[in-house]
């Protein structure tokens, strides 16, 4: 069995596959095949617990492979926030930056848009890439849908579908972490948990 994780991004992935870590009979990872190509995309071995909020560009081919038999995870933040932490990280420097590749080349223009723009095209993509998940979550037999500011009292629910084996208290106080906020957010506190656009370790468990 396989899980997935989808999300915009800024949502509390990281923090998510943080807490999976502590499964014993799963592994777990963060973006593990995002700059895969082709099939090797979709390599997921099985017993696995992948977070990727690139995968919501991804979801036919997703479907195809495994959208009969895995349990997929609707990981949301209020949007507002997510669109204010994606704001914060417009010019991280980041070559696989998403905000920046949505809002300069799905959102094509000639020239680069006002700084006073970003707020609206970053709700754009969250509002986008959140109608696009829950589009397909209508299509397949195994999902559920976890707010972050609940995170820790749905994680049980999650951890017993899944059949997860191994320490559940330890993978419950990774929600009380912070874990890759952004600068501004360690220090406001309004980006608890955010995910990030990198992979993480790549080992039994990725996290």
């Amino acid at each position: 069995m396989r899980a997935f994780v989808l999300c915009t991004g800024r949502c509390g992935s990281v923090t998510f596959i943080k807490a999976c870590a502590h499964i014993d009979n799963f592994s777990a990872g963060h973006e593990t095949l995002a700059s895969e190509v082709g099939t090797r995309r979709f390599a997921y071995p099985d017993d696995h617990v992948e977070a990727d909020n690139r995968l919501s560009w991804f979801l036919g081919p997703l479907h195809a492979r495994f959208g009969a038999d895995a349990l997929f995870v609707h990981l949301r933040r209020d949007p507002v926030l997510v669109a204010q932490s994606f704001e914060r990280r417009w010019d991280n420097g980041h070559n696989a930056n998403i905000i920046k590749a949505f809002s300069e080349a799905v959102i094509p223009h000639r020239r680069e848009r006002p700084v006073g723009e970003r707020g609206e095209l970053a709700r754009f993509y969250v509002d986008t890439v959140t109608a696009n998940i829950e589009a397909f979550l209508r299509t397949v037999p195994y999902s559920m849908t976890i707010d972050l500011e609940d995170a820790k009292d749905r994680f049980p629910e999650f951890w017993y579908r899944l059949g997860a084996e191994g320490d559940l208290d330890a993978a419950l106080a990774e929600f009380d972490r912070r874990h890759n906020a952004s600068v501004t957010d360690a220090t406001d506190g309004q980006d608890r948990n955010g995910a990030s656009d990198s992979s993480s370790r790549g080992a039994r468990v990725r996290a």
